[in-house]
């Protein structure tokens, strides 16, 4: 192990899964870093949903406030109809085939996102303009913008209302959109040089888990799985790890800190040093960054 990543082990708690406006979460990806240091953690990853737009500048406050950061990414992808993330640490953001996948999601979300709103303004007074402004200049617009307008109109009392009731699937508004099967996602995270972990992969109605799909995605070259998460019942977590143990995953946990988007709270769950030190090992796309 270098001196740097001996460093960054050193720096205190670790949180691997955290979001800024650039995607769905509510902070800049500078004030993100800053919130992280006040929270108390040593070291956070920032992972927005199909986009590096925040790297540079979440760089910046790491460097500035003294907190180690782990670029990353959490990807999009699908088992039939249900949606599995898969988080992707260190890439190299310039791999064609990352660029381009970001590129394939980032028109198909606002694509769908618009036909969204078209269903749901017949009935509701929302608006295209409306959505615009509850998201960063240049962020994708998606679902969680669709929401936070719904709550600004009071249409619905939080994002959670939002996603139970007119944004479900179930909703009479959705739309299917095509995102890339898990095993796909995971062949784009190494083929960047990155290291791929299943997102929050016992959470109500994780395909994952349900179709016992976590041996296929081992086979197919998955690093790990996020066992500590608000979403993982205690039972699904012991499950886990008992999968985790026989397929030889790495094993991390997280806060999926959103800002004010969500109640999750920074460093509410974290990873420990080891399963860190195996992802800065096996990673080859993108240095961490580590405050002198």
């Amino acid at each position: 192990m270098d001196e740097a990543s001996r460093r960054l082990l050193g720096l205190g708690p670790i949180d691997l899964h955290a979001h800024s406006r650039e995607s769905d979460g509510t902070e800049s990806p500078g004030d993100l870093v800053r919130a992280a240091a006040a929270a108390g953690l040593g070291v956070v990853a920032l992972t927005d949903h199909d986009t590096v737009a925040g790297w540079d500048e979440a760089s910046a406050a790491a460097l500035e406030v003294g907190v180690g950061l782990i670029p990353g990414v959490e990807f999009s992808s699908q088992i039939g109809e249900a949606s599995v993330h898969v988080l992707g640490y260190l890439l190299d953001p310039d791999s064609a085939a990352f660029r381009g996948e970001r590129e394939r999601i980032r028109v198909e979300r606002v694509e769908r996102a618009e036909r969204m709103v078209r269903a749901i303004g017949r009935d509701y007074p929302l608006t295209w303009r409306h959505v615009e402004e509850h998201a960063a200049p240049g962020a994708t617009i998606g679902r969680p913008h669709i929401a936070d307008a719904l709550v600004t109109l009071g249409i619905v009392a939080d994002r959670s209302s939002a996603f139970d009731g007119i944004l479900h699937w179930r909703g009479g508004y959705y739309q299917p959109h095509r995102a890339p099967a898990p095993e796909e996602a995971i062949a784009i995270i190494a083929d960047a040089g990155g290291v791929s972990v299943l997102a929050h992969p016992g959470s109500r109605g994780s395909a994952v888990m349900r179709l016992g799909r976590l041996p296929d995605l081992a086979a197919a070259g998955l690093d790990g799985v996020e066992v500590a998460h608000r979403d993982n019942p205690p039972a699904a977590r012991r499950q886990l790890l008992a999968d985790a143990e026989r397929l030889g995953l790495l094993v991390t946990g997280s806060s999926d800190y959103h800002g004010a988007g969500k109640p999750n709270r920074l460093g509410e769950h974290t990873t420990e040093p080891e399963a860190l030190a195996e992802i800065l090992r096996r990673a080859t796309g993108h240095p961490p960054v580590v405050p002198s």
